[in-house]
């Protein structure tokens, strides 16, 4: 994996996406020593940006408790593709996303999905980020309720006009002071002209 808290390109995640991101470390050093989730956390461990944010370990621990079920699914909407073959890095994050696709109820899918790519351009292959979205798109297609991304996407969306609404009215009012109005140095000339 690429350096404790970043990747080559100089990424810094923040919030769930370094809590999604510790978790794929967990799991990826889980892996690699042929430990649990729990050992690992139990001895030395490494993790972006530590401490250990606590969704972070929630998510590394659920995730493995269901890696037989998570690979299932990933092996069934990865076409051609063995799980045991794909990247570690890939196989893993893979393993995050559709455990949170379908055992997290409060983060919308195309959240998980998002932050799965770009976690996946960070610290994957070149071929990654595109590799995981279609086989995330096919977990979804599969396995989630299509009334539920529905409803997720008109909250979305709901959302998106609330926060337009709450930016269209911090916006200055048209009644400002003058020098608020000025659009160029000509109208700052103007107006310092008028004060005098």
């Amino acid at each position: 994996m690429a350096g404790v808290g970043s990747s080559e390109e100089g990424r810094i995640f923040f919030g769930r996406t370094l809590a999604r991101c510790q978790a794929l470390q967990l799991l990826f050093q889980a892996e690699a020593c042929g430990r649990t989730v729990e050992d690992v956390l139990a001895g030395d461990y490494a993790v972006s940006q530590g401490p250990l944010d606590e969704y972070g370990r929630d998510l590394a621990l659920g995730t493995f408790s269901c890696i037989p079920e998570l690979d299932h699914v990933v092996a069934n909407a990865s076409e051609r593709w063995e799980v045991s073959r794909m990247p570690a890095v890939d196989r893993n994050l893979m393993r995050v996303a559709v455990y949170e696709i379908l055992h997290v109820d409060e983060v919308p899918v195309a959240v998980t999905i998002d932050e799965s790519v770009e976690l996946a351009k960070a610290f994957g292959t070149d071929d990654s980020a595109k590799f995981i979205n279609g086989v995330l798109g096919r977990v979804v297609r599969d396995n989630v309720d299509p009334a539920l991304i529905a409803a997720e996407q008109e909250r979305a969306a709901q959302a998106a006009a609330e926060a337009a609404e709450a930016r269209q009215a911090a916006a200055v009012p048209a009644d400002t002071a003058d020098a608020a109005r000025a659009s160029s140095l000509a109208d700052l000339a103007a107006l310092d002209g008028e004060a005098e």
